[in-house]
């Protein structure tokens, strides 16, 4: 049966709404330094606003995660698309650091309430001419979305009017928009009982796949530290080390990682997944290493060098995974297993980021990159030690990659348990 006109639209409203969903939780990150100059505020009060919302977003996760898979998508996506539009509203009318505090919670969870769906609801919908561009797509419209949002809102701070307001208003109208068109989008996740216990908080892994995901972590982990790095800490050196105080270079620099890290992930698609972890893990040393030691040595090109390394490691190491779990996953598994994943991502991208703002006054802001540096470094070092030496995780994953091979091919919609 040939796939209708309305699905494949909602296919792609979908995707439109993950990536403007995702891009505007960047982009209050090169408005900080407008906040901290206006509001007098310290390097810890803004740690703590990054914090929120990553508090904000897994606790969405954790207790939400699960929802769209009994009570549908739509309703769960309506709620969470206008949740990041009050959101931006609420920050554009921001007139201090608790109206910030705030926003930043109702942002974080109600991007938390949509990533599990979205993702999910993009599979339901998977093109039938392109049944493995779904599983890319998850993968691969997280970081160009972080890289849209962190530019976007760099270059609107930096020449547009109304510096504090003016992002906040645009991704809050093309949020409103999306929203609005999820009434041409079909519901294809039935109703099922349960709902309400899927709302007791847990992390959620099928039976079939927890081997795979155990495999796997690692990856995720390295990478999403890698992330939290970027948009935290490493944009503030632009200003201390270097003495660059526009906002768009800012912006410009968190692009080159992400920015780098999507293209990985189109990239690759017709990589053999384990090669492509390991590729991923790869970069996730070596890109750490030549940032940080090119950041002490005062070189900023090599700065950029070394970030384009990190953002292939950003891609693959991330992307690779993501799409072994996915192209194994059942439709009724789907939200909750993709919650799972951003549970564990979002603890690695916040969890570090913190830390590192706590010891930032008193150690200093170099040597704290460098020690966040080097905890990545050693996070991707035991993981690329595990898939070089354990078998086990060889064979899942190579059982996974050839379920990922047939799905790109077309020759399979989707498997729910190749780890058995």
């Amino acid at each position: 049966m040939q796939q209708s006109a309305r699905s494949v639209a909602g296919f792609w409203i979908l995707a439109a709404m993950l990536l403007a969903a995702v891009a505007s939780s960047a982009v209050p990150s090169p408005i900080y330094p407008v906040y901290a100059a206006e509001w007098h505020l310290s390097p810890l009060v803004l740690t703590g606003v990054f914090a929120v919302y990553v508090a904000g977003l897994l606790t969405s996760l954790l207790v939400a995660g699960r929802l769209s898979d009994h009570v549908g998508r739509k309703p769960v996506l309506v709620v969470g698309g206008l949740g990041v539009t009050l959101s931006l509203g609420l920050f554009a009318i921001a007139d201090g650091v608790g109206a910030l505090i705030v926003d930043r919670i109702v942002q974080g969870a109600s991007v938390g309430l949509l990533m599990g769906a979205l993702g999910a609801a993009l599979l339901d919908h998977s093109l039938e001419r392109h049944p493995s561009l779904a599983g890319v797509l998850n993968g691969a419209v997280p970081p160009i979305a972080l890289a849209t949002g962190a530019v976007a809102s760099g270059a609107l701070v930096q020449w547009g009017p109304a510096p504090e307001q003016l992002v906040y208003v645009v991704f809050g109208a093309l949020l409103l928009l999306l929203v609005l068109a999820l009434v041409v989008v079909p519901e294809r996740a039935p109703k099922r009982p349960g709902a309400l216990r899927s709302l007791r908080p847990t992390v959620s892994v099928p039976r079939s796949l927890r081997r795979l995901f155990r495999s796997v972590a690692g990856s995720l982990v390295a990478s999403w530290a890698l992330g939290g790095l970027f948009l935290s800490l490493v944009p503030s050196a632009l200003g201390q080390v270097f003495g660059i105080t526009n906002h768009f270079a800012a912006g410009a620099l968190i692009a080159v990682v992400t920015g780098v890290g999507a293209l990985t992930g189109l990239s690759i698609q017709r990589m053999d997944t384990r090669r492509a972890v390991l590729l991923g893990l790869v970069a996730l040393v070596l890109g750490p290493v030549v940032t940080v030691g090119f950041l002490v040595a005062h070189v900023l090109p090599g700065v950029v060098v070394g970030s384009a390394i990190a953002g292939v490691g950003f891609g693959a190491g991330f992307q690779a995974p993501l799409r072994m779990l996915l192209a194994t996953a059942a439709p009724t598994h789907r939200a909750g297993l993709l919650s799972t994943v951003y549970v564990v991502s979002y603890l690695a991208f916040g969890v570090p980021a913190v830390v590192g703002g706590l010891l930032e006054p008193t150690v200093g802001l170099v040597p704290v990159i460098a020690g966040y540096g080097g905890f990545i470094v050693l996070a991707a070092v035991v993981a690329l030690v595990l898939q070089l030496t354990s078998r086990e995780a060889a064979t899942v994953e190579e059982r996974a990659a050839e379920v990922v091979e047939r799905t790109a091919t077309g020759s399979v919609r989707v498997s729910s348990s190749p780890a058995d």
